[in-house]
């Protein structure tokens, strides 16, 4: 069973920066579309960023400027570079990835089981 690991969270004071990262758990046939989504307590999980196979990327609108995701096909990794972390930052960040373990079969979405951001002086 494939899944996905992160690493990198914790605790930063406001203006901050963390780095996550996010790999699958064994070598895997194929990976395509990544992404970081947040949850924070009580709200619904949101997308921060995504990226393609070919490196096209997508931000949310609260994290433009200060957030960059980027990937590293040959190692299957994608991070998250975060940078003048805010409070309102604070959540536990998942990875997401679609992908295919196998050779066969049609890609399936992953997720990674959660890292902490905590911004906060």
């Amino acid at each position: 069973q494939v899944q996905l690991v992160e690493s990198g969270g914790g605790l930063v004071q406001p203006g901050g920066s963390l780095r996550l990262s996010c790999a699958p758990s064994r070598s895997i046939f194929s990976i395509y579309n990544m992404g970081w989504y947040r949850q924070a307590p009580g709200k619904q999980r949101e997308l921060v960023a995504s990226i393609t196979s070919a490196g096209s990327t997508n931000y949310a609108d609260s994290v433009k400027g200060r957030f960059s995701i980027s990937r590293d096909n040959a190692k299957n990794t994608v991070y998250l570079q975060m940078n003048s972390l805010k409070p309102e930052d604070t959540a536990v960040y998942h990875c997401n990835a679609a992908l295919q373990a196998g050779g066969t079969g049609p890609p399936v979405r992953y997720w990674g089981q959660g890292t902490q951001v905590t911004v906060s002086s």
